[in-house]
């Protein structure tokens, strides 16, 4: 990237998923912090949270400001005041033509197949940026055809491979394609391209790497969840002194709450049948992610604690016309389960409960984990992990730990982190071993 920013020059930083994008692109930033200009990032909505979470643990000297929200025009005199300006490609659409009046240094686009359609309003949006240089980072620079690469060159550097038409007529001569043409291109944007897979560069990586992911929710969601939370945060100052006639613990209320919130930061169906229409942050995002593993060919696990959840992760993926197995406590055969997963290249998704399939099963095959919930017991998050990442594992295990914004599950994350060892607090089957050692003031601070 340095060699070709000293050319003026843009290129694509085209790593598998897990390989440290974000964490180079802010490198790269960094070493821009006295430029004078700041630099803006372009994402989808769903990386937003990831951006800023990376940016203040890898470059904190870099001040960030998220353009996005009904008020941020009022804020726009303060841009030139920070290092990187992040936004996402529908914001950008919207604000095109006040964003193309100020300088920019770097334009960097992650995600970047997001303008393989160079009519689309996204596509138009981006090369109307004006800096002085340019970075598109995706883990697939082409998903389908060849002629999704003119776009993104477009927007790097305007002009210098032709018009989209060529590349949609090589695009065409598919026997061409796979020979003589395809070696032509690919020798011609390589010095554009920096790309690597994971099987690639695995000896010289540590064997697993585990990343949050937020999601956020969209109104619907939104307002089930804020309901719900203030529906038992009535009933918790009513309750403040009470004891229930039948000698319940006012905690263990404040536990069932605790899960309603924790299944409404899911999916509001699993609150209740009549939401199920509601799009989930979670599953969208799971989607999105999934399709670009599954792009790459690797196999992954899904694990969440609620059965019903995983329902809805299976019914979604059979949308796509993807095999996946299916186990939880209900399944008979395991041993018939794992074999078919760990040996049918046609099954690339295995969905599994936490609680019968977090143990015991050798699911090597796979090298993507996603934890669709989080759990009070970080060990119990391991073992399922390690699932995949054990003995006989060739690849590097990448596990993600999915966490809605604004909800129950961020002041669970944030617990861990604080190392108030909650797991020191809960049993192998989940329970509490007293639901008073948790104590209500924890409890409490949960449901706020």
């Amino acid at each position: 990237m340095f060699h070709l920013q000293s050319l003026g020059l843009g290129g694509i930083l085209a790593l598998d998923m897990g390989l440290g994008k974000t964490p180079t692109v802010l490198s790269l930033l960094l070493s821009r912090i006295k430029a004078g200009k700041p630099s803006l990032v372009i994402v989808p909505r769903s990386l937003i949270f990831n951006w800023e979470a990376e940016a203040e643990r890898f470059t904190p000297a870099l001040k960030l400001m998220v353009w996005r929200g009904v008020s941020r025009k009022k804020y726009f005199d303060k841009i030139t005041d920070h290092h990187i300006i992040l936004t996402t490609y529908g914001t950008l659409c919207r604000d095109a033509k006040l964003l193309s009046s100020v300088h920019f240094d770097y334009c960097i686009l992650d995600e970047s197949q997001a303008i393989k359609n160079s009519e689309t309003s996204n596509a138009k949006a981006v090369r109307a940026v004006n800096s002085d240089y340019r970075i598109a980072m995706t883990g697939t620079p082409i998903e389908t055809s060849i002629s999704e690469l003119w776009s993104q060159f477009e927007f790097l550097n305007p002009k210098m491979i032709g018009h989209a038409g060529s590349f949609k007529k090589i695009n065409a001569k598919k026997e061409i394609v796979a020979h003589d043409e395809l070696k032509k291109i690919a020798g011609a944007l390589q010095p554009f391209m920096f790309r690597r897979t994971k099987e690639a560069v695995a000896k010289d990586l540590p064997g697993k790497s585990e990343v949050v992911l937020y999601c956020e929710m969209e109104k619907a969601q939104k307002k089930v969840y804020e309901e719900l939370r203030e529906y038992y945060r009535q009933e918790m100052m009513m309750g403040e002194e009470e004891q229930d006639a039948s000698g319940t613990n006012p905690s263990s209320a404040m536990l069932a709450a605790l899960m309603r919130l924790r299944q409404a930061a899911c999916h509001p169906g699993l609150i209740n049948n009549s939401y199920s229409s509601i799009p989930s942050a979670k599953i969208d995002m799971l989607i999105n992610h999934l399709q670009q593993i599954l792009a790459e060919g690797h196999k992954v696990l899904i694990f969440s604690q609620f059965t019903s959840m995983l329902t809805l992760v299976q019914n979604e993926i059979a949308r796509l016309n993807i095999d996946c197995c299916y186990l939880d406590g209900q399944t008979s055969d395991r041993a018939a389960v794992v074999n078919e997963f760990q040996n049918n290249d046609l099954k690339k998704v295995f969905i599994i409960s936490l609680k019968a399939g977090g143990v015991g099963l050798n699911l090597t095959a796979a090298s993507y984990v996603f934890l669709i919930d989080p759990w009070w017991n970080p060990a119990i998050e391991n073992q399922a992990i390690d699932r995949a990442y054990r003995i006989g594992q060739q690849k590097k295990v990448i596990a993600y730990r999915m966490v809605t914004k604004d909800t129950v599950e961020e002041k669970i994350m944030k617990m861990k982190s604080d190392k108030l060892k909650l797991a020191e607090q809960v049993t192998e089957h989940g329970g509490l071993k007293d639901s008073r050692v948790m104590g209500r003031e924890v409890i409490e601070q949960l449901l706020r």
